[in-house]
C-alpha cells in the first residue's frame, strides 16, 4: 500500500493512499480520516460511498465530515466509486463505466474483470484498512451519496450483522424501475432483472427488511428527485412496519451544499449505534 498524502485534520490525519485491487484487477485509492483516538486505541469506522463521476476525493473534501467524525472519535472511509485506469472499460456517458460502478459485481463483458465494487467494499477494502490501520472492526455502519445511498442501503441489508447503522443522503431507491438503475444493472448484470433485486433498496427493504438504526434525508428540491424515487423506499419502510427516520428536507437540492448541512446529524445518528455498547 503507497502513501499518497497524510495531513493532520482536526487532531487526526487525513490521508490518501493507493494499493493493487485484486477483486478489481487494477490500482485502487480511497481516503481515510483518523480521529486523535486512534494513536491509542481501536476506533470504529464510519464508511462513506459517494455518488456517480465522484472518486474517493469529493465527499472528503466537500463533505464536513472530519470535523464531526474527530468531535466522535470515528475513523472515516472514502472509497473511490469504481476501477480505474489503462485497460478499465469505460463509457463515455457519465453514468456507465467508470465513476459509475454502482457498488455491484459485474457480470457482463466488458466490465466483468474489473468491476467487482460489492467484494472490493464488502470484503477486500475492510481487510485492508482493519489490517493496517488501528480500527474496530466490530463497530461499522455506513452512509453515502446518490448512487452511493443505493450502494449504502443494499450494502447494509446485504450484509446482515456487518454494520450497526446506516444513513443516506438522496440515494437512489428503486434502480430497478428508473433511468438510474435499469441501463446500469442491464449493462453490469445482464437482462435478467431477477439478479438486479439484491441491488435495489425498496426491493431488499420488503423482502428482507432492516434491523439496524436507518436514516435518509432527500431534499424537496432535488433536481434529480424522480430519480431516485424516496416514495418507494418509504412506502416499502411502512410496509415492513419498521422504524425508521425518512426526512425531505424542504428547498435542499442534490449537491454536497445539501450533503455539509446534514453531516452532522448523520454522524451523531451513527456515534449512538457505534457507541451504543
Amino acid at each position: 500500500m503507497d502513501v499518497i498524502s497524510e495531513n493532520r485534520c482536526f487532531g487526526g490525519v487525513q490521508g490518501v493512499y493507493k494499493h493493487a485491487g485484486h477483486s478489481t484487477n487494477c490500482d485502487m485509492t480511497f481516503g481515510l480520516f483518523l480521529p486523535e483516538e486512534a494513536e491509542h486505541a481501536p476506533v470504529p469506522v464510519l464508511w462513506y460511498l459517494s455518488g456517480l463521476t465522484c472518486t474517493h476525493e469529493n465527499a472528503m473534501v466537500k463533505a464536513g465530515a472530519q470535523a464531526w467524525a474527530a468531535e466522535q472519535g470515528i475513523a472515516l472511509v472514502f472509497p473511490d466509486t469504481s476501477p480505474r485506469g489503462e485497460g478499465v472499460a469505460d463509457d463515455p456517458s457519465y453514468d456507465l463505466g467508470q465513476g459509475a460502478g454502482f457498488y455491484v459485481n459485474a457480470t457482463q463483458a466488458p466490465w466483468a474483470p474489473h468491476f467487482q465494487m460489492w467484494d472490493y467494499i464488502a470484503d477486500e477494502l475492510p481487510q485492508i484498512v482493519t489490517a493496517n490501520f488501528n480500527i474496530d472492526e466490530e463497530r461499522q455502519s455506513i452512509t453515502g451519496h446518490s448512487m452511493g445511498g443505493h450502494g449504502a442501503l443494499t450494502l447494509a441489508m446485504g450484509l446482515p450483522g456487518r454494520f450497526r447503522s446506516v444513513s443516506a443522503f438522496s440515494p437512489i431507491c428503486h434502480p430497478t424501475a428508473g433511468d438510474w438503475g435499469r441501463k446500469q444493472l442491464s449493462a453490469y448484470l445482464g437482462d435478467d432483472e431477477a439478479a438486479w433485486a439484491r441491488h435495489d433498496a425498496s426491493v431488499m427493504m420488503q423482502e428482507v427488511g432492516l434491523d439496524i438504526p436507518l436514516l435518509v434525508d432527500t431534499g424537496s428540491a432535488d433536481q434529480f428527485i424522480d430519480l431516485l424515487m424516496p416514495e418507494t423506499l418509504a412506502e416499502a419502510v411502512m410496509k415492513r412496519r419498521l422504524p425508521a427516520d425518512l426526512r425531505l428536507q424542504k428547498d435542499y437540492d442534490h449537491s454536497y451544499f445539501f450533503v455539509s448541512s446534514f453531516m452532522e446529524d448523520h454522524v451523531s445518528f451513527h456515534a449512538e449505534a457505534l457507541y451504543a455498547d
